[in-house]
């Protein structure tokens, strides 16, 4: 959720800064009789972002002004490509080790094996109507979700119990893993209203 928001607000105001530039080239302002914003420097075509006197003034603050503003961006530049690339790296762990300390050798279970056989089991608990796993870290650390829609009539504590002692401890012990974090979510479905007539 936070990553989509710092993106929709970068979004935003790259777009809006790249809209106002666009205006200014285009000479929409004056054309279509527009204001720009109080203050912006970029009315016309023939303006400029930083003028002779600005220019002046910031050379004026020493030698390592403009080293440390090339630094700045160019550090922002690399966080900004770390942070893409950490959104579209694949955060799921693919494959499993299987068994015990040490796991069996050339064994390997896929992630998504894992998490089908928790759904089907789980989805086949009582008070249970529909299930979600996802499997995510690292094949030493794997972290899993579960969320689970119960039946209105369903008693969530009971229903936790039964997806702990089974669908949850079969995974553990198929992977050897007896301490694997797992966030369970419990939601009720909406029933639907019954008539009278």
């Amino acid at each position: 959720m936070l990553n989509r928001s710092l993106l929709a607000l970068a979004g935003l105001v790259l777009l809006g800064g790249g809209l106002l530039i666009l205006f200014a080239g285009l000479d929409v302002y004056r054309r279509h009789d527009l204001v720009p914003p109080v203050g912006w420097p970029l009315t016309t075509p023939d303006d400029v972002l930083l003028g002779s006197a600005d220019r002046a003034r910031w050379s004026s603050q020493g030698w390592w002004w403009w080293p440390a503003v090339i630094t700045a961006l160019a550090l922002a530049a690399l966080f900004a490509l770390w942070w893409l690339l950490s959104q579209l790296h694949r955060h799921r762990p693919g494959s499993l080790p299987v068994g015990g300390t040490p796991p069996l050798e050339g064994v390997e279970l896929r992630d998504r094996a894992l998490s089908d056989a928790i759904t089907a089991e789980a989805g086949a608990l009582p008070g249970v109507e529909r299930t979600a796993v996802r499997i995510t870290g690292r094949p030493a650390h794997p972290y899993t979700y579960v969320r689970l829609t119960l039946t209105p009539q369903a008693p969530p504590g009971a229903v936790l119990d039964a997806l702990c002692q089974g669908p949850l401890r079969t995974a553990r012990r198929c992977t050897g893993s007896p301490h694997t974090p797992t966030e369970v979510r419990l939601q009720v479905a909406r029933h639907q209203p019954h008539r009278a007539e």
